[in-house]
């Protein structure tokens, strides 16, 4: 009930790409499974290296991608994009795209995922071409003005009067794009999810001219992929057993630490316990993403020698009331 159409065109006639071809086929990977080799999107994948992908060939596979019922479905296209100065439309463009024909008007690719609902839940569109920020404007406006049905979210490499970058295998989006969809914009669950993707990617690009848009209208928390969590599911639910309110400390003493050559000596003869030790060991590791922090010193080591204790951070009372509410 996932789907995915991913195009590459590296071949134009005229003005050819580098990348184009090798970022279809990468997402396409990564996408195709989560971390742990699970199913994720079922996959098509069209590259200008194996077949020509013509304006026919986009508007039958785009057409096939909404034409049924999915829980999902994710487009991703990277070659070039056009504006027509005419009518102020944006278009990707195929390979035997030309003055007035380049191939896919992007404004029907939004047209199609806005009807699909709610027969298609969530649509995802992503867009690595030069111009992909036009994707959810009204044509013949040079307003930004957005028209984005129910379920749809759109990512796009840069705005509609920018180009679209290259680095040195990928382009400079895609690039990072992956970087994300392998870990770097999870979630202290590992979930990625197009926000993520967006915050990542933003966040990367701070000092370049190229900026990436992200436009949504969603009801539903939408996964493009899962990836290890940061720290494993079973110590989250622990939450609200180790923190009655998100507010309380949670006391600690030596016996949580295994140390015995590094204490002070007036600490070494302190006994250790094996279930605090294991029980330290899960709220290190919140720790270490930010949920938990010490109370009054600056490390958990501390916190157990001195026998002060932990509290939540903000982060952290937020996934204390997720577990609460058993949605981890």
């Amino acid at each position: 009930m996932r789907r995915a159409l991913v195009v590459g065109i590296d071949d134009y006639p005229d003005h050819p790409l580098s990348c184009c071809v090798n970022d279809a086929i990468e997402i396409a990977s990564i996408l195709e499974t989560n971390d742990d080799g699970s199913p994720n999107f079922s996959m098509k994948i069209l590259t200008s290296n194996q077949e020509q992908i013509t304006r026919e060939c986009l508007n039958l596979n785009i057409g096939k991608l909404f034409s049924t019922d999915a829980d999902t479905v994710l487009f991703y296209f990277a070659g070039h994009g056009i504006i027509n100065p005419d009518t102020n439309a944006g278009y990707i463009v195929s390979q035997d795209g030309k003055d007035y024909a380049w191939g896919v008007s992007i404004s029907e690719i939004v047209g199609l995922a806005n009807k699909a609902y709610p027969k298609i839940k969530s649509t995802i569109i992503i867009l690595d071409c030069c111009h992909a920020g036009f994707a959810g404007q009204v044509p013949g406006l040079d307003e930004n003005i957005s028209i984005i049905g129910t379920g749809v979210t759109i990512l796009t490499a840069c705005e509609n009067n920018e180009a679209s970058q290259e680095s040195q295998n990928h382009g400079l989006f895609t690039e990072m794009l992956l970087d994300g969809l392998r870990g770097s914009a999870s979630d202290i669950c590992g979930r990625v999810t197009p926000a993520s993707i967006y915050a990542h990617v933003d966040q990367t690009l701070a000092g370049w001219e190229q900026r990436p848009i992200y436009k949504a209208n969603v009801r539903t928390f939408i996964t493009l992929r899962n990836v290890k969590p940061k720290v494993p599911l079973g110590t989250l639910r622990k939450l609200p057993e180790y923190f009655e309110d998100p507010t309380s400390v949670f006391s600690l003493d030596p016996s949580f630490e295994p140390d015995r050559k590094n204490i002070p000596d007036e600490f070494k003869n302190i006994p250790i316990n094996q279930t605090n030790v294991l029980i330290f060991k899960e709220l290190q590791q919140c720790n270490r993403h930010g949920l938990i922090q010490p109370v009054d010193v600056e490390h958990m080591y501390d916190a157990a020698i001195s026998s002060t204790g932990c509290k939540l951070t903000p982060l952290g009372a937020h996934y204390r009331k997720l577990a609460k509410l058993k949605r981890i």
